[in-house]
């Protein structure tokens, strides 16, 4: 195995080194092994929320005590793992050296003038070793004999030994005791691996296919780090968030004696996780989310972790992405990835988790990509170099190699036609995009175009009712139609009966959970009980759905799930039967849902039944995942090598898909495949013939894909976007005309013409298109955004640093666009911007000192959403709750945001259009002055009475009264609600309809019980105008805002439209005068 050769080599490197005793080794430098974190150095029993000394009576003071003492305390633990992590890099460059020499490519090209240090220091040690071996061998005798140690030597080395507990190895021959329960052989010897990279001070990938226990391999070595090595922490563990309980339970079952941390919860909630148990350190293990880890980034940040923890961690395959960025922020001493999927795309994924965990040593991404290109050099060279450089850090082992009593997966793909209904969508979908689809338009389609029509075909294969309208109704039925107008239906329906009877369990994904929609009507028409699992169920009723499925003796029979929230860190192998309703661009996401049954654990053989549509663009899909796959096992399980392979499908390969079986549909009569003759009466037989077929088909596509090497994946396309039907369209492309995807004849409409639209287009034509080349900026700037409120110097700086930059490349100032008559003016302009550029000067040292400090004033964390998000909040709630303003705010806490505010309204002038972002704050801030004037009057007026339902006296004005539609009792009841919910209580006009259809009072009042909350918040519009002008009557010298004077009001009407928006309603057309019709239409019905 791997580990045991790594490991030899470490115990070879130090038995050369031993041989020089005047050498000073790395190993004696005089640190700890492996300090406690979890002390300080004051007091053994001193936690960072503990405070020395008598208590004061200023409880300001002593917090502030309780504060310094805590930041010490944090900082001398950082401090000792800094000197930590570099006795650890000592370990780790002198290991990977003796390993291969390719490492020192990557290690010389970081430019840390530390590592640079380091590298000299161990080749001197190296080359001392090598010449005093050298004349150990010559005073031994000519036979090179090793020389005999002296007492000194061995004394040295026995102290040495230990000082540093000893070199044995630690090596699990079977589950170890602290774990309670027992571990299968492959997962020990996964542990044993995890326990020799942290020997020799590595970080690594635990790789396992899905399924074979990477979390209990994870959990034991965090025991054996505690109950062995008596490092107790603290460890981080970031999981997806669906994943939380499991791991807790899994801490629970095995290792029970660790302290585990769950951080996750409300805000509240997790603020008194991190006030009772974080900031104490009362815990081991900390278990989070992606989404806490970057919203609790400052407080996680303040710890010295021992090992940050990764699951699912192809989340950080993109280094730019926010989860990545902050992680790298942490301080940890070692770090570990765990993913069923190491790599997905692209080599240079790889490399981001590599960076992540040894940046060190991976450190310069081109350098990565560069070596490993075999475009100029020997492949069979470039595979062992790539082999020779993961084998220390990635550990991958598949089921069919490790997990025998688990019976292989069975896959098949089901390849189906359609039905006359998605015949007729696909048809409208191609002739609405036919230039596109036939590539008429050269290189004018765009990419995103292309992927539209592709996104519209794949739903049309999945059932016609993802469409609007295409559903029969109104009225709408649960009904033989859901499955006889889907292809995909019709033999899942007759596989799901089959299934039923014989006992399986059925796991059905997809990718659309607008399509769970119709299969949760169809498990509804068909009366199978179901549980499902999407994008928007809640943590809690995920682990209440699995709970229910899995439970012993449980009738539910199928579980819906999208294929991506369904496919992490999820247990079912209770299922024995998968259907992959669509298949997913990356295949790596259709085989985490597959294994959500394959695991440890399934005690039936797991088929798979993946759904295709034949003769479209599923067929290019399923090709292009069946590719990727490939690249996969020759990489990763082969540990072979691969040049970057495309991240994402280009413009001819999407124009490829969307062509395939393109002109087949326009020829088709009706259904296709084996709908064309049987329509909806798919018979048993048939059924059979169908799976038969797709299990030929599969082992061609399996057999055609396995005989393909590294070169043959890098140039292979599934079918040029010019081959077709066997026919080269780049080479006759004259003939084109003869071979065109002609579009179905259809019938001329009746075309509707728009006035207003022909006026506008002759009255505003189209701007024409700016040709001319952007002006350069200068590389590696930072952004300035007006509402980040950088200092005015850093804009200042930058523009002369691009002006420079302008000035090195040569760059000419174009004329600016102009009228003809004002040429010398704008020949003025060009010079004097020229000007500007000739004159430029480079910054000099202090310069870019303070355009460093400046770049790191401003904000540069907020973008523009959550500009846009504290611009409306601060309107909503009042600029001054900044509470309120922070939950509205993605990732902003309430701190940050006041902290933000204060400048805002200190430099909000700076800000492009500054008065319309104000005017937006200011009205929602009148809005809510209004609404607490009307609530105040409200509850002052049903104070005046002890039963105001019965006594409440409403005080008509003479326009309201003309046009009264609603009894005087029907007002009160309306009254007596908005004083009961608020105003401004959150679907208030829902509450009220339901409070009236409840009310004994109204039993057979048809006006009353028929309105809508529309309706019911225009009258209470009224109502409340009402009163407020029933108590300014009164007191005239004071008007609702405060302003003296008698306020003009105009009539009933304009008053029920007036403050609509007020309380949340929209306002309603003018002008119908709906009360009189009412009551027309309401004395004729009596």
């Amino acid at each position: 195995m791997a580990p045991s050769r790594s490991r030899a080599a470490v115990v070879d490197t130090d038995a050369s080194m031993s041989d020089a005793p005047e050498v000073n080794h790395a190993e004696e430098m005089e640190v700890d092994e492996t300090p406690d974190y979890t002390d300080s150095d004051t007091n053994p029993n001193t936690t960072a929320s503990s405070v020395a000394g008598e208590p004061v009576g200023d409880g300001r003071k002593r917090r502030s005590e309780a504060n310094q003492l805590r930041r010490s305390i944090f900082g001398k633990k950082h401090d000792r793992l800094g000197e930590s992590k570099e006795e650890d890099s000592i370990r780790r460059f002198r290991y990977l050296l003796g390993l291969t020499d390719l490492f020192r490519h990557f290690i010389e090209t970081n430019p840390n003038p530390k590592i640079r240090e380091i590298m000299t220091e161990i080749d001197r040690q190296n080359a001392e070793a090598s010449k005093s071996k050298k004349g150990g061998a010559r005073q031994g005798g000519a036979n090179n004999e090793r020389r005999r140690r002296t007492e000194a030597e061995e004394d040295a080395e026995l102290l040495r030994d230990e000082k540093h507990g000893g070199s044995a190895e630690t090596v699990f021959r079977e589950s170890p005791a602290f774990i309670q329960g027992t571990m299968r052989d492959y997962q020990v010897a996964g542990l044993n691996w995890l326990i020799s990279l942290h020997e020799n001070g590595i970080s690594g990938i635990l790789a396992d296919e899905m399924g074979l226990g990477k979390t209990l391999q994870t959990i034991s070595f965090l025991g054996y780090l505690r109950h062995i090595m008596d490092i107790t922490g603290p460890h981080i563990v970031i999981v997806p968030k669906s994943t939380l309980d499991n791991w807790k339970r899994e801490f629970e079952k095995w290792t029970p004696e660790v302290n585990v941390l769950v951080l996750q919860g409300a805000k509240e909630e997790r603020h008194n996780l991190i006030n009772d148990r974080l900031v104490s350190e009362d815990f081991d293990v900390c278990i989070t989310s992606y989404e806490m880890v970057l919203r609790e980034k400052a407080h996680l940040r303040k710890f010295a972790w021992e090992y940050i923890i990764i699951d699912e961690a192809h989340r950080i395959k993109n280094e730019e992405s926010s989860l990545a960025q902050v992680i790298r922020l942490f301080n940890s001493r070692n770090r570990l990835l765990i993913t069923g999927t190491p790599l997905q795309n692209n080599l240079h994924e790889l490399w981001a988790l590599l960076n992540f965990l040894l940046p060190d040593v991976f450190g310069d991404s081109e350098a990565f990509d560069q070596w490993f290109s075999g475009q100029d050099r020997d492949q069979d060279t470039v595979v062992q170099q790539l082999h020779r450089v993961l084998r220390p850090f990635l550990l991958r082992r598949v089921k069919s190699d490790v997990e025998k009593s688990l019976l292989p997966k069975k896959e098949v793909n089901v390849y189906l036609g359609m039905s006359e209904m998605q015949i007729k969508w696909y048809q409208k979908i191609l002739e609405k995009d036919i230039d596109a689809v036939n590539g008429a338009n050269g290189k004018r389609e765009s990419k995103t175009r292309l992927l539209n029509i592709v996104m519209q075909l794949r739903k049309c294969c999945n059932h016609p009712y993802l469409f609007e309208g295409a559903e029969p109704g109104p009225p709408y039925t649960t009904d033989e139609h859901l499955v006889y107008n889907a292809g995909k239906m019709v033999v899942l329906d007759k596989l799901l009966n089959r299934m039923q009877k014989q006992g399986s369990r059925v796991l059905i994904f997809s990718q659309m959970s607008r399509l769970l929609d119709i299969l949760e009507d169809y498990c509804v028409f068909r009366q199978y009980k179901y549980c499902r699992i999407d994008g928007g169920t809640a943590h809690e009723d995920r682990i209440a759905a699995i709970d229910e499925y899995n439970k012993p003796g449980s009738e539910k029979f199928i579980f819906l799930l999208t294929t991506r929230a369904g496919g992490l860190g999820i247990n079912l192998t209770t299922a024995d039967i998968v259907v992959l309703y669509d298949s997913d661009w990356n295949p790596q996401a259709d085989l985490q849902a597959m294994d959500r049954a394959h695991r440890i654990g399934q005690t039936k053989q797991v088929v798979v039944y993946r759904f295709v549509t034949d003769n479209a663009i599923e067929e290019k899909v399923l090709e292009r995942a069946a590719q990727k796959l490939r690249l996969d096992q020759l990489v990763i399980q082969q540990g072979r090598a691969q040049t970057a392979a495309k991240a994402a499908a280009n413009k001819d390969e999407l124009l490829s898909m969307i062509q395939h079986g393109a002109e087949k549909v326009f020829q088709s009569k009706g259904a296709t495949g084996s709908l064309a003759s049987k329509g909806a009466d798919v018979e048993e037989d048939d059924i059979d013939e169908i799976l038969a077929s797709g299990e030929t088909r599969t082992k061609e596509l399996n057999a055609k894909y396995e005989k393909l090497g590294i070169d043959d994946l890098q140039n292979f396309t599934s079918e040029s976007a010019y081959t077709w039907n066997g026919e080269d369209f780049k080479t006759n492309k004259k003939d084109i005309g003869m071979n065109w995807i002609n579009p179905a004849k259809r019938e001329r409409k009746e075309q509707s013409y728009s006035m207003d639209k022909y006026f506008r287009q002759t009255m505003y034509p189209p701007k024409e298109k700016d040709n001319k080349p952007k002006a350069p900026r200068a590389p590696k700037q930072v952004p300035v955004h007006d509402y980040q409120f950088y200092p005015v110097r850093l804009r200042e700086l930058q523009d002369r640093e691009t002006a420079y930059y302008r000035k090195e490349i040569g760059y000419k100032v174009p004329l600016p666009d102009g009228e003809d008559d004002k040429l010398e003016e704008r020949e003025q302009e060009r010079a004097l911007d020229q000007q500007e550029i000739d004159d430029a000067t480079p910054l000099n040292e202090e310069e870019l000192e303070e355009k460093q400090r400046l770049s790191q004033q401003g904000f540069g964390e907020w973008n523009r959403r959550d500009f846009q998000q504290f611009i409306n909040a601060s309107g909503r709630y009042g600029r001054n709750d900044y509470e309120s303003i922070a939950e509205d705010i993605n990732d902003k806490t309430a701190a940050e945001v006041k902290q933000y505010a204060k400048v805002f309204w200190q430099r909000y002038t700076e800000i492009a259009d500054y008065n319309k972002y104000i005017k937006v704050i200011e009205d929602g801030e009148e809005r809510m002055r209004k609404i607490e004037h009307q609530r105040k009057l409200l509850r002052k007026k049903m104070s005046q009475y002890r039963v105001p339902l019965q006594q409440l006296k409403i005080n008509y004005s003479v326009s309201t009264t003309n046009k009264k539609v609603y009894t005087e009792e029907e007002d009160r009841f309306l009254l007596v609600l908005l004083d009961k919910f608020g105003i401004d209580s959150p679907g208030l006009y829902e509450k009220m309809r339901d409070e009236i259809s409840v009310s004994p009072l109204f039993r057979f009042d048809w006006f009353f019980l028929s309105r809508t909350p529309v309706e019911l918040s225009r009258r209470c519009t009224t109502l409340l105008t009402t009163i407020v002008k029933e108590f300014e009557d009164v007191h005239p010298t004071k008007g609702a805002n405060g302003v003296n004077g008698k306020v003009k009001r105009e009539a009933a009407d304009d008053e029920e439209n007036d403050e609509d928006s007020i309380l949340g309603m929209a306002p309603a057309k003018k002008k119908a005068k709906n009360g009189v019709k009412v009551r027309v239409r309401r004395k004729a019905s009596t």
